[in-house]
């Protein structure tokens, strides 16, 4: 199916507002993935459920394939889950193997092609369909193989992930899709959570990092695999466990049976505990909401202040202000009503709405507010415009004084492995000390938590987390002779398409990876 839906989502850049009043566009995952091997079940409808429960995973395109053992089918558009399907469309999808995946682009832009699971033809004349989680580092190497593969490239799509299912559709021919996987996955780096399917088995790989979650669970009569546990819950899964890092996981009729392509470097992604995942999900056997409860805990010790009320920026900081306000006994209070359903349109706000900012987010409850000193409690900050508006509306509401606290350090690099941040040029704490920060939003204090704090909320070892959004320190090294953007495969697919060395130059001057490419440390 496709559709006339415009790229422009509700968080891009609007050229006719000044950087201060751009509106803060939030660190995002690219993307969540589902998977389930379950005869006799509805799997299309099981899999729309497993992807509602990620949606926050991905907002700008969602798609489910389903394979019956002899074919596999494919629907996917722009939009959320609830927009792209609906009853007689899932009703239509039908068999035992189903892949589901929702969007947020961190290679390749927002369009159709781009939207997964991705699909390829084998030369055997069967079919791979594939979703894919994080962030490969050696894109331009991979196609560098796809060329020398012979695989088409004319479909119009610019990720990753396309490569990779590529890549092993065009060994799959020859070896099996298993055996394909087994030599490619090795071949593969940066953070990869990989769920792909044939016509009569599914498959789940995690890159030997294991940076971003992926979970095995059971059903009666199948098994599931997804990003988060709560899409387990939400289907009626029980957790068995996470898919290890370096692990390839096949379900097939003759049951579940694991192999190894790589030795596990555990470096879980820390921000997953601070913002990515959904509180009632765990990882690594922690709770997030526990995590981010501790978090605020450690950081009301570590930086208390005199205020009459506690409020969190909902959702994202809820937990840590509950853990704020229990440590320093500060009242816990709901200062701020937050609109669910802003930012899942693809309909643009007009001028006028626009550069009302954060109110179209969040409006304050004044008589909560009015006469108080606040202790406002959030997740990050990245370019400082929400926190800078955010205090300038609560004290036009009637705060005496506006004491912002952050549950997480300063975020100063940018993210390859999969989480679309701001480039390091727009990032607020890589140009600024922290009197500079407060300045600049504007607030009577500011604190954040500190890295050693972070850590400990997880009850992760340190040397089994990346870091390298607060740190700087990359655990899966960047190629030194080959840029990293969101839109390189575009540069590099229109010079290949003419028969030339093409060109690697990001599409945008910043924003994900852009220019940072350059300058890498």
């Amino acid at each position: 199916m496709v559709t006339d839906q415009s790229e422009a989502g509700p968080g891009q850049p609007n050229p006719e507002l000044t950087a201060h009043e751009q509106p803060e566009r939030e660190p995002r995952e690219e993307c969540g993935v589902f998977g389930v091997w379950a005869p006799g079940e509805e799997v299309a409808k099981l899999t729309y459920y497993g992807l509602y429960a990620l949606q926050h995973r991905g907002q700008e395109a969602a798609g489910i394939s389903v394979a019956d053992g002899r074919q596999i089918v494919v629907f996917k558009d722009l939009g959320l889950v609830s927009q792209v399907f609906d009853e007689q469309v899932l009703s239509s999808l039908r068999g035992h193997v189903a892949v589901g995946h929702c969007r947020y682009s961190t290679t390749g832009s927002t369009t159709w092609e781009n939207a997964q699971p991705t699909f390829r033809n084998t030369a055997a004349g069967s079919g791979i369909s594939l979703g894919h989680n994080g962030n490969l580092v050696n894109t331009a190497e991979l196609q560098a193989k796809v060329r020398e593969a012979g695989v088409d490239t004319r479909n119009g799509a610019t990720t990753d992930s396309d490569l990779v299912c590529g890549l092993l559709a065009a060994a799959a021919a020859d070896v099996g899709v298993e055996q394909a996987a087994l030599d490619l996955l090795p071949t593969l780096r940066g953070a990869f959570c990989l769920v792909f399917a044939d016509e009569s088995t599914l498959y789940a790989a995690r890159d030997p990092h294991g940076v971003h979650p992926l979970v095995l669970g059971r059903l009666e009569r199948g098994w599931v695999v997804a990003s988060e546990t709560a899409a387990l819950d939400i289907v009626g899964a029980s957790f068995v466990r996470e898919v290890e890092p370096g692990e390839l996981l096949t379900i097939d009729e003759n049951g579940l049976r694991s192999s190894r392509f790589g030795n596990p470097e555990p470096k879980g992604c820390v921000f997953e505990y601070v913002y990515l995942a959904r509180p009632d999900t765990a990882i690594a056997g922690r709770s997030v909401h526990a995590t981010r409860v501790e978090i605020g805990r450690r950081l009301a010790e570590e930086a208390p202040v005199e205020a009459d009320l506690v409020i969190p920026v909902p959702e994202s900081g809820t937990p840590a202000a509950i853990g704020y306000a229990q440590a320093s006994g500060i009242p816990y209070g709901s200062g701020l009503v937050k609109n669910a359903y802003v930012g899942r349109t693809f309909i643009q706000p007009s001028q006028t709405i626009r550069q009302l900012g954060i109110r179209l987010k969040l409006n304050p409850l004044r008589e909560v507010i009015r006469g108080k000193r606040l202790v406002v409690v959030d997740d990050s900050i990245v370019r400082g415009n929400t926190q800078r508006a955010l205090v300038r509306m609560l004290r036009e509401a009637g705060a005496l004084e506006v004491h912002v606290r952050i549950a997480s350090p300063p975020v100063r690099w940018p993210c390859f492995y999969g989480i679309d941040f701001a480039s390091r040029a727009e990032l607020v704490a890589n140009g600024l000390d922290m009197d500079g920060i407060r300045r600049s939003i504007g607030s009577d204090s500011l604190a954040y938590v500190s890295l050693e704090s972070l850590i400990a909320a997880t009850e992760q070892p340190k040397s089994r987390l990346c870091r390298a959004c607060f740190d700087g320190v990359y655990p899966i090294p960047l190629p030194e002779d080959a840029l990293i953007g969101k839109h390189l495969l575009e540069g590099i697919g229109t010079g290949l398409e003419k028969g030339t060395s093409g060109s690697a130059t990001p599409v945008l001057p910043s924003g994900y990876g852009a220019e940072d490419a350059l300058r890498r440390p």
